[in-house]
């Protein structure tokens, strides 16, 4: 009868941690909107890769939590059962209609075999679930992080009038919101291996798993709630600085733009190998003079470039709206039509 309290108090965690992600995607939705076109500098590596959107960027953290509330929903299924089957699961001295109508009473389903307790793999996949939501609440929050940065600053968490970023630097304003919910992702992962390590029970129970749940299962979903919930507020007061995502994207002379000019090379007749060598050299040299250089102008003035493509076409390639010609439809994958 305890693990089937259990159930009903993680189906109602459950519950509750779906209602905080309606909410987070609520807003991210809202702000992904906001900023459908606002154009920012896509990074792989932390390094200038090429043109994105910062709408681009909510939609893609809004469809990961779609995932994690699809997941928490299916992990709310398998938790929800009920086992009232005796010593061993035989039902030897108690009916199995008496289980069928706690069950139906309770709002669970009846565990199709059990011990004396529900198998534990159902707990450790329902564990497992939060762990992956608090990694995708973490990997957002690190994005953030990154972008908040002084040398980056195209966002920055709400600072509040009278709050102070450090007791020693008044001039600080840091992303302790970001921070904070980094360190409860890391808390709820934490929960993870020891629900693991429960399926494991000798025989048909013993109670190394009990000592366990009492603390991993409140722990864990209030963290999680807490987390989801300070998310949503930190998205919904975002201070977005579409001005310095701009800077930002021009500040290296135009080398986003150094594989468009590479696809013009190849089609314009030269073999890959000899397109990205002409690029390259040239983008180096911008590289090496911090963005002072301007590729656009060293590759009209290359001799081996200007053979095969002229300056206007040079031009059309450094056009910042071709890298954003597809984000209509990536945002009616994202959330329909």
């Amino acid at each position: 009868m305890l693990d089937t309290c259990l159930a009903v108090q993680l189906k109602r965690a459950a519950s509750l941690l779906i209602e905080d992600m309606d909410r987070l995607l609520e807003v991210l939705k809202r702000r992904a909107f906001e900023h459908k076109l606002t154009p920012t500098i896509g990074r792989s590596h932390g390094i200038h890769a090429e043109p994105v959107t910062f709408g681009l960027k909510l939609a893609f953290a809004f469809a990961e939590f779609e995932r994690c509330r699809a997941r928490l929903i299916a992990a709310q299924e398998e938790i929800a059962t009920c086992a009232i089957s005796g010593a061993v699961g035989t039902f030897a001295n108690v009916d199995p209609r008496v289980e069928a109508y706690v069950a139906d009473k309770l709002g669970l389903k009846i565990e199709p075999i059990s011990t004396q307790v529900i198998p534990r793999d159902r707990h450790a996949m329902f564990f497992a679930t939060l762990g992956v939501v608090a990694s995708s609440i973490e990997r957002l929050a690190t994005e953030i992080r990154h972008l908040q940065r002084t040398e980056v600053l195209e966002v920055e968490e709400y600072f509040s009038p009278g709050q102070k970023g450090s007791s020693a630097m008044p001039h600080k304003r840091n992303p302790v919101l970001t921070e904070n919910l980094t360190g409860l992702a890391r808390m709820v992962r934490a929960y993870v291996t020891p629900a693991l390590e429960n399926v494991a029970l000798w025989h048909e129970r013993d109670i190394s798993h009990s000592s366990v749940e009492r603390y991993i299962g409140p722990d864990a979903t209030v963290t999680l709630d807490f987390a989801l919930a300070r998310l949503s507020g930190v998205i919904d007061k975002l201070v977005v600085y579409p001005e310095r995502m701009q800077k930002n994207l021009d500040r290296m002379g135009g080398l986003v733009h150094s594989q468009r000019v590479l696809l013009a090379l190849t089609q314009a007749g030269a073999a890959r190998e000899d397109a990205y060598r002409m690029v390259q050299r040239n983008a180096m040299r911008v590289w090496e003079s911090d963005g002072r250089l301007s590729l656009l102008e060293l590759l009209k003035n290359d001799p081996e470039v200007a053979a095969l493509i002229p300056a206007e076409q040079l031009e059309e390639s450094f056009d910042l709206g071709y890298h954003l010609k597809h984000v209509d439809t990536v945002f009616e994958r994202v959330f329909g039509r």
